[in-house]
């Protein structure tokens, strides 16, 4: 990989079993900076996200990524554990067949919460996870990821169960955690606006390929309206 790229697909064809989703899918993601995955259903957005962090088979050509995180979309249900053993699971691939965290561990547990809650880090630390609303459970698995230090997190719709100013304060989380930290982050996501608004780059997948470029960019062409078959800037022309 060159310096700056996280993650180059060559040639990527994905789905499952013999039903392709997407081909040929040739792009570059690099270090710092937050990309939002776009498009209909079934477009591929999860299927892609799953290749990546290798928990399915690519179906055709190759990719090079970076150590990578990933925080799907299943809600978690963990009873009577508390926010910082949650965070803390994030340093297991680490540890010893114990699971015994050291001293370094800890560190990177305190630091993990405290880029994720800032000074109320301390307020939640023994509190337990099941206890949380949806927007702080969000987050302590953003702190989870980040303990991981990993040079990628992948996210699969990770403002899915959250109000309005839960889902842009995630998405203004991970959008300093890529600038700050360097770190490329890749989200699917059906928030349009706030992908239009806050990500450095839009991934936009359709029947037609992927595209990959800025907003602005991609406001300027018809690719949005080849994704979704509609001019989804115009409110007069949806009925």
């Amino acid at each position: 990989m060159s310096n700056q790229a996280s993650i180059i697909l060559q040639q990527l064809t994905i789905g499952y079993g013999t039903k392709v989703v997407q081909h040929d899918l040739t792009l570059t993601l690099n270090k710092g900076e937050m990309v939002c995955m776009l498009g209909r259903n079934g477009c591929g957005k999860s299927t892609l996200l799953r290749t990546l962090a290798g928990l399915q088979p690519a179906l055709g050509g190759q990719f090079k990524i970076d150590d990578v995180a990933v925080v799907l979309t299943d809600r978690l249900n963990l009873e009577n554990t508390s926010v910082r053993d949650v965070v803390a699971m994030g340093r297991y691939p680490y540890t010893s067949f114990l699971g015994t965290l050291t001293s370094e561990d800890e560190r990177i547990v305190d630091e993990s919460m405290r880029e994720v809650f800032g000074d109320n880090m301390s307020s939640l630390d023994s509190r337990l996870f099941n206890s949380l609303s949806d927007g702080e459970k969000q987050r302590v698995l953003i702190a989870k990821a980040l303990a991981q230090q990993t040079s990628v997190i992948l996210l699969d719709e990770p403002t899915a169960h959250l109000d309005l100013p839960n889902r842009i304060m995630v998405l203004r989380l991970l959008r300093r955690l890529a600038h700050e930290q360097g770190k490329t982050i890749l989200i699917s996501t059906h928030e349009l606006e706030l992908a239009l608004n806050l990500s450095d780059r839009i991934l936009l997948l359709s029947d037609k390929g992927a595209v990959l470029d800025s907003a602005n960019a991609l406001r300027q062409s018809d690719a949005f309206e080849r994704a979704f078959g509609m001019n989804i800037f115009d409110m007069s022309t949806i009925e």
